[in-house]
């Protein structure tokens, strides 16, 4: 779930100018200050509308924006595709195309699941969780590393990811009956999609759980020296 992490480099702590003033650089942190204004634009949809309206209205209010916004991290695909980053394209792929699914093949096609309060928790886990990793990357490809941002990326995951998957899974769960009464195949395509997120998920943590190691080990490094 995390198709951009060599994108940047964590430093110590404390304001550093930009190191970089490449096109390359220039264009990742435009991208991701706008990725991130997107995404706090979902959640904070999302925060406003659950208490206003309840759970079974933020579709509307939300729903065509989350899917355009999500549609364009296609090109975090072409970035690792291309080395523009060194993110592995397994990983990313894997994250970006069952967000599509979702936005596109679930919601899209049966928004009926949209007023499950599943769908808001995952617009909150998906928002949240990408405020805070693309401010990460804006922060450190600009020469900063603000210790609450850098703790805020590799600690929200624990709870936000479970969280995204499990919502998720539901959704796709609810849309079965409905996928059947299309056609029988888009149903076992469903059903094997629902298997598919066992390993899938443990495969994208476990990547988010080797980056907190290795950040967190090299940050008590820096402690101890």
């Amino acid at each position: 779930m995390d198709s951009k992490e060599a994108s940047g480099t964590v430093r110590k702590p404390g304001p550093k100018p930009l190191q970089s003033s490449s096109v390359r650089t220039q264009y990742l942190i435009l991208y991701n200050f706008v990725s991130m204004i997107l995404w706090l634009v979902v959640l904070g949809r999302v925060v406003l509308l659950v208490p206003m309206v309840g759970f079974g209205r933020v579709y509307q209010g939300a729903g065509n924006f989350t899917k355009w916004t999500q549609t364009m991290a296609l090109l975090e695909v072409v970035h690792s595709a291309v080395g523009i980053v060194r993110a592995p394209i397994g990983t990313t792929l894997m994250q970006v195309s069952s967000r599509l699914l979702l936005v596109w093949g679930i919601v899209n096609n049966f928004p009926f699941v949209a007023r499950s309060a599943g769908y808001s928790s995952m617009l909150f886990a998906w928002g949240l969780t990408e405020v805070v990793r693309y401010g990460f990357f804006v922060f450190t490809l600009s020469g900063y590393s603000p210790g609450i941002i850098s703790w805020l990326r590799y600690n929200t995951f624990l709870i936000l990811y479970p969280l995204g998957a499990s919502s998720e899974t539901w959704l796709v769960y609810k849309a079965i009956p409905a996928a059947k009464k299309i056609r029988q195949e888009f149903a076992w395509a469903l059903q094997l999609i629902l298997f598919i997120y066992i390993p899938g998920f443990y495969i994208l943590f476990t990547h988010m759980l080797k980056q907190r190691r290795k950040i967190m080990r090299g940050k008590q490094m820096e402690k101890n020296q």
